[in-house]
Formats: C-alpha cells, structure tokens, sequence
C-alpha cells in the first residue's frame, strides 16, 4: 500500500469508493474542495484507491483529522491505521484531533489503536449520538 497527496484525477474515483458519495452531493462536493486544497491524501493497492483521510486546520488551529473512509472491501487491513499514522507524520501543528458517533464502535477501536485518546464529547450535534473528540500529542516538548 502506498499514501499520497490526492491529485485532480483521484477525486472520481474516491467519490466511487466512498458509498456515502453515492447520494450525497454535498460529499462529492467536499471531496473535490478537499483534493483541490491537497488536504486529502489517498491509500493506494495496486494503483487502486482504497482509502483516503483529509488533513485539515479547522479546529482551535490544531491538525484535525476531517474524514478518514476506507471502502468497504479494504477494510479491517490495516489501512486506517496507515491513514492516520500518515496524518500525523505530516501535520504541521504539536497535536492531531479526531472525533467520531458514540455509535461508531470501529471508528473507536481504530482511534485508540492508532494512539488517540478520548479528549472529550460534543452533545447536540446527532440527537440521541454524542461526538467524542480524541486526540493525540505528536511533540510532546512542544506542548
């Protein structure tokens, strides 16, 4: 597997790989503003994309991981980790959040295997689904 900067001529296929794309416009939209602002990066098999994750600076001027998908086919190798360990190989700011559904328990377990910790919740934002925000220390002496 290989990770690199999405380019122009990946957004179709991510909006292929990306189920939720499918029916929401507003996805597809959101994935070609982030590969043309190259905060998303793309995880290749055989020149194939499986995965991506965007990279942004939206949150207190932190790394925030803005949306991490792997397709469904790739899932449970190992590519999310990658994806994140990625994310924090290049952000540029001492400390990476994420956040994801209380409900989304492999979302969870994948934060946590990655080295994030829970850093908080955020109410109101899906009824009855809190937010949990997590976040991980890249440089701990520059905190």
């Amino acid at each position: 597997m290989h990770i690199r900067p999405a380019r122009s001529v990946d957004a179709k296929a991510l909006k292929i790989l990306d189920e939720v794309a499918h029916n929401q416009p507003s996805r597809q939209a959101y994935i070609d503003r982030a590969v043309e602002s190259k905060q998303c990066f793309v995880a290749l098999d055989d020149s194939r994309p499986v995965g991506y994750a965007v990279l942004s600076y939206q949150f207190y001027d932190n790394g925030w991981v803005d949306l991490l998908y792997v397709g469904r086919d790739s899932r449970r190798r190992g590519i999310g980790v990658t994806l994140l360990a990625h994310l924090a190989q290049n952000c540029t700011t001492p400390k990476l959040f994420a956040s994801t559904n209380q409900s989304n328990k492999p979302m969870q377990a994948l934060l946590e295997k990655a080295g994030f910790e829970s850093s908080g919740v955020i109410h109101n934002l899906d009824a009855g689904d809190p937010e949990l925000v997590y976040s991980k220390l890249l440089d701990r002496d520059a905190v």
